[in-house]
């Protein structure tokens, strides 16, 4: 019994170790930080991945993570702004899986309801092209503004703005920045992680976009879409366990 042990433990000391899966995730901070560290990483730690979140504060930055091979996986945007901006940019991303979506939503700054506004009242919007085009079409569908009909309604800027009958002095700012400028302008439009991540309750948006087109992926590189880390990915969103999180 003795030498069995002493052989077993040589076999194991001198078995070359397992090479450890890692999975590394770029989000944007706030829910979908929350999403990979609290109902992504748990699933995918008993698949026997080692996993890595690291928070962007920028809409930009994890796309070139993403190409560049920094990181593997990205979640925080939705499909017309990753075609955008993969087309600009010249980077081959591809969309894996949906994840859950907090939609954009017209917030109170210093005016605290949607009949307080006023001719000439600021509201402050996303500057990046697609979450611009969101942010206009919320003040169209409250009548605010009128959107010329020729544009494209995905990619629709301040040019298009036809109609203006208040003078509303349209606000464009980076999507991060906009919850703490609230408190100077009279109306914000919000994505929901930035929200969410400066503890602006959701259900306390006084409107909320009305479009489907908008839900959020987790992308990968187009090279990895087969990838074993990619489908484990793609298990673990549609998993019973990670909707019961969600």
């Amino acid at each position: 019994m003795k030498i069995l042990l002493q052989l077993a433990l040589a076999i194991l000391i001198g078995a070359p170790a397992l090479a450890a899966k890692t999975l590394t995730i770029g989000t944007t901070a706030g829910d979908f930080a929350d999403l990979a560290k609290d109902g992504l990483k748990p699933i995918l730690e008993k698949k026997g991945y080692q996993v890595r979140v690291i928070e962007f504060t920028d809409y930009v930055t994890p796309n070139i993570a993403l190409a560049e091979g920094r990181i593997d996986a990205n979640i925080f945007q939705h499909k017309p702004y990753l075609e955008t901006f993969a087309k600009e940019k010249g980077l081959a991303l591809k969309p894996l899986a949906q994840v859950p979506t907090a939609p954009l939503g017209l917030y109170a700054g210093k005016r605290k309801a949607l009949a307080d506004v006023s001719p000439g009242a600021t509201i402050a919007v996303p500057n990046d092209p697609t979450n611009l085009a969101r942010a206009l079409r919320i003040l169209a569908d409250q009548g605010w503004i009128e959107l010329a009909p020729n544009a494209n309604p995905l990619l629709v800027g301040t040019k298009d703005i036809a109609k203006n009958p208040k003078n509303l002095k349209v606000l464009p700012l980076e999507a991060a920045q906009i919850p703490r400028a609230t408190q100077d302008v009279d109306f914000a439009v919000i994505n929901g992680n930035y929200a969410t991540n400066a503890g602006i309750a959701l259900d306390s948006a006084l409107t909320r976009e009305k479009s489907d087109d908008f839900i959020n992926w987790a992308v990968v590189a187009e090279k990895n879409l087969q990838a074993e880390f990619a489908q484990d990915l793609r298990t673990a969103l549609n998993s019973d366990e990670f909707k019961a999180y969600a």
